[in-house]
């Protein structure tokens, strides 16, 4: 479950465009090369190393579905 995001508003408002938001789930799918392929608001997107640290998640959260 994502707890925070964080970096410039600039970032933070990409980010939050994208579908991370505080209370979302998201899932890694993959890693390539430092970078990430992860599911988000039933979609998958992908997103830098550097752009997934601004992402505070905590993990071993299962979903209620």
């Amino acid at each position: 479950m994502i707890q925070r995001v964080g970096g410039k508003p600039e970032v933070r408002a990409h980010l939050e465009n994208l579908g991370f938001v505080s209370g979302g789930m998201v899932t890694v799918i993959s890693t390539m090369g430092g970078n990430l392929i992860v599911n988000v608001k039933e979609s998958r997107v992908a997103i830098s190393k550097e752009m997934a640290g601004k992402i505070l998640v905590k993990t071993g959260v299962k979903e209620l579905a």
